[in-house]
């Protein structure tokens, strides 16, 4: 089990890495004229495409193989996350410019990552869906928050994001949605046993993210606004997921 999880961790990194990379050079062209991100590229730090490209060929090489280590259904989960990040990324498709579908990629590709470290231990079953789910919906939430907030950088690149489409303020309210929707499930989880009775409480988490969003669109949802309610969502879902791994046995 030791081991498992170490290739675990490591597959993650790698795989985590790749999407991170593939997404940076599928989108220099758009960052470099955004003020916002054009200081933070691999281009300003020196770096080129082509080594960026191969970079993430072969970090999503390692993540395979350290997967296919760990379980047959962990290496089909991994390559599915792979896929899912080329739709989104890749030239071509670009699914991150195609409204709704880019939020889909978001949810499955949040439950999928949920049931990769799952399966790496214990058999997919439908309570480990039903837990995935919440952390697909806090995903496809934080995204659309992340949508507003560079919703002026990606109208200006062409990049045609739910908020770009659908206005930053729409796009906002359905993050928010999203983001009940996700407590909403974890305290129904909660009450039906699929993990513990605590986090029945999440309703006192899910009031101080909702304050922080109220205090968001009072500000105008600034770019600086959303950066400070990212924090606080971030902290909050992160305190959570430790708080699972912690507490919640395997079934």
């Amino acid at each position: 089990t030791l081991l498992a999880i170490a290739l675990l961790a490591a597959g993650n990194v790698c795989l985590v890495a790749h999407v991170f990379v593939l997404n940076d050079w599928a989108g220099i062209h758009g960052d470099l004229n955004d003020p916002n991100r054009a200081a933070r590229t691999f281009v300003a730090r020196g770096e080129n495409a082509g080594r960026m490209g191969a970079l993430a060929l072969i970090l999503l090489a390692l993540a395979l193989l350290l997967f296919n280590l760990v379980s047959q259904a962990s290496l089909a989960i991994a390559l599915m996350i792979a896929a899912l990040s080329g739709i989104y990324s890749f030239p071509g498709i670009h699914g991150k410019g195609v409204p709704l579908l880019n939020s889909l990629l978001h949810l499955l590709g949040g439950l999928l990552h949920f049931l990769l470290g799952y399966a790496a231990l214990s058999p997919i079953s439908q309570n480990s869906v039903a837990i995935g789910c919440y952390f697909g919906l806090v995903f496809a939430a934080g995204h659309l928050t992340h949508e507003t907030r560079d919703h002026d950088g990606d109208l200006q690149s062409g990049i045609r994001t739910n908020a770009v489409a659908f206005g930053k303020r729409r796009t906002f309210l359905a993050g928010l949605f999203l983001f009940t929707v996700a407590y909403v499930l974890l305290t129904a989880l909660a009450l039906h046993g699929l993990v513990p009775t605590v986090f029945s409480l999440a309703i006192v988490l899910y009031a101080v993210h909702l304050r922080a969003a109220w205090r968001t669109l009072q500000d105008g949802l600034s770019y600086v606004g959303i950066r400070r309610l990212q924090t606080t969502y971030r902290n909050i879902h992160l305190v959570i997921g430790l708080a699972m791994l912690a507490t919640v046995p395997p079934w």
